[in-house]
C-alpha cells in the first residue's frame, strides 16, 4: 500500500462537497489534520483515487493527488507523525 497525499481548492460557493468528503473518507486509512489536505494510505492509484473524486468537483474546483514518500519533514503534533511514519515507504 501507498501512501497518496490529497490537496483541493473547492471554490464553488454555495455547492455541497458532502459527497466528495464521503468518497474521499471511503479511499483508504486516512489523515487529516491540515485544511484541504489529506493523506490516504490506499492501494489505489493517484489517478483512480482522481478520478473517484473529480465526480464530485465542479470546474472551478483544483484537486491535486500525488505519492508520499520518505523523507517527510513539517511541523505536526505527535500523533501525526506517528501516523505518517507508520505508513511510509
Amino acid at each position: 500500500m501507498s501512501v497518496l497525499l490529497v490537496t483541493y481548492d473547492l471554490k464553488t460557493p454555495g455547492r455541497s462537497y458532502d459527497s466528495f468528503f464521503n468518497t474521499l473518507k471511503t479511499q483508504g486509512n486516512w489523515w487529516h489534520y491540515l485544511t484541504n489536505t489529506w493523506l490516504i494510505q490506499t492501494q489505489m492509484t493517484p489517478s483512480e483515487v482522481y478520478t473517484a473524486l473529480s465526480a464530485h468537483l465542479s470546474v472551478k474546483d483544483w484537486i491535486l493527488v500525488l505519492p508520499v514518500t520518505r523523507p517527510a519533514f513539517g511541523y505536526l503534533p505527535k500523533d501525526a507523525w506517528d501516523w505518517i511514519n507508520a505508513r511510509l515507504l
